[in-house]
C-alpha cells in the first residue's frame, strides 16, 4: 500500500466516480482504475461497487476511507513541517562559542539572522574554545565560534573574522598610553590571563614563542574564566594582560584602562567557525552558518565584517 493509492481512492470516493476523480488527478482512467484494483487486491477486499451513474463505497471502503483520510492528513502535515524546515519557516539549532566570540560578535550575528528568519529557535552555550570543540565532538552542537584553529579529521575550522588583541594595563601604571614598549619588558610584569587552553591565551603565547619568549618566563599571578573578570582586575591595578580589542574597546574609551603597543609582537588572529562534517547538520544551523560568510539582509558583505568600529 502506498499513499498514492489511498489517494486515489480518496478522489475516487470524494467524487464518486473513476472519470472525475482522473480529471481532477490529472490521470488517464485506466490508470485510476488501476490504483483501485491493486488497493482491493493488496487488502483483499471490495472497496466500491460500481452501476451505471457512479460509484458507491462498500462497507470495507467505508472503514478504509476514514482511516485513509487521517494517514493522507498526517502524511500532507508532515510534508508540510518539513518544508517548513527547508525554507526556514521553522527550526531550531544550537550554538557553541568561546567567550569573546560568544559575548561580542554572536549577538550581532544572532540578531541579523532572525529579523531575516524569525521562525528560527537558536540555543546558545558559551565556555572556553576547548570546551567548545568537546561539545562539538559529543554532537552537543550544531556549530561552533572560537578563537583557535581546532584540527580534527572531520572537522570544518573556517575563519570569518580577524581580531586584534591588545595588551592593557591600569590606567596608572609606569607605561604610557600608546606607548611601545619591547617584548623583553612583559617578563617584568605580573600578568592576569585566560585560563590555559583559552583561544585568547593560545594567541598570546604563540606570538611571544615566535619572538623567542617561552610562556614559563611570563609572570602569572592570576587566571581567570572570563575577560571581563580580567578587564576589571586590570582596572584595579592587580596586573597587566592581553584581551580581544572587541571586549576591551568601551574601557579604553571611558579611561577605565589604557592601551600600550608592544614593538614587533604581532597580537592578530582570527575567528573561527566549526563544524563537524561527519554528521548530517539541521537546515537552519546550515543557513546560519551560510549567512556568517554571505551576508546581513542588507547585503553589504559578510555580517561578521560590520563587528569592529574604531576607538576615536
Amino acid at each position: 500500500m502506498n499513499l498514492k493509492q489511498l489517494e486515489v481512492f480518496l478522489w475516487v470516493a470524494e467524487l464518486k466516480g473513476f472519470t472525475k476523480a482522473a480529471k481532477r488527478l490529472y490521470m488517464s482512467q485506466p490508470a485510476v482504475s488501476f490504483q483501485i484494483q491493486s488497493l482491493e487486491e493488496l487488502l483483499g477486499v471490495k472497496l466500491f461497487w460500481r452501476n451505471e451513474k457512479n460509484v458507491i463505497l462498500t462497507e470495507a471502503g467505508k472503514l478504509l476511507f476514514e482511516q485513509a483520510k487521517q494517514i493522507v492528513a498526517h502524511s500532507n502535515k508532515i510534508k508540510s513541517v518539513v518544508n517548513d524546515l527547508k525554507e526556514l519557516k521553522t527550526g531550531s539549532f544550537t550554538i557553541g562559542a568561546s567567550t569573546i566570540p560568544g559575548e561580542y560578535v554572536l549577538p550581532k550575528l544572532i540578531g541579523d539572522f532572525h529579523r531575516r528568519f524569525p521562525g528560527i529557535q537558536i540555543n546558545v552555550r558559551i565556555a572556553g574554545s576547548a570546551q567548545v570543540e568537546a561539545w562539538l565532538l559529543n554532537r552537543e552542537i550544531d556549530l561552533g565560534l572560537c578563537g583557535a584553529l581546532i584540527s580534527g579529521k572531520e572537522i570544518e575550522c573556517l575563519p570569518f573574522l580577524t581580531d586584534r588583541l591588545v595588551l592593557i594595563a591600569p590606567p596608572d601604571h609606569r607605561w604610557k598610553s600608546g606607548e611601545e614598549v619591547k617584548i623583553n619588558d612583559l617578563i617584568k610584569e605580573e600578568f592576569i590571563l585566560r585560563e590555559s587552553g583559552s583561544g585568547t591565551r593560545k594567541t598570546f603565547e604563540a606570538s611571544l614563542a615566535r619572538s623567542g619568549i617561552s610562556k614559563e618566563q611570563l609572570s602569572v599571578v592570576m587566571e581567570m574564566g572570563s575577560t571581563r573578570a580580567i578587564i576589571g582586575a586590570v582596572e584595579a591595578g592587580l596586573g597587566i594582560s592581553v584581551v580581544s580589542f572587541l571586549a576591551a574597546r568601551e574601557p579604553l574609551l571611558l579611561g577605565l584602562i589604557k592601551e600600550i603597543t608592544v614593538h614587533n609582537l604581532d597580537l592578530d588572529r582570527e575567528l573561527y567557525v566549526i563544524r563537524d562534517q561527519s554528521w548530517m547538520n539541521n537546515f537552519a544551523a546550515e543557513a546560519f552558518h551560510d549567512f556568517i560568510f554571505t551576508g546581513s539582509p542588507d547585503n553589504q558583505g559578510p555580517s561578521a565584517n560590520k563587528i569592529f568600529t574604531p576607538v576615536s
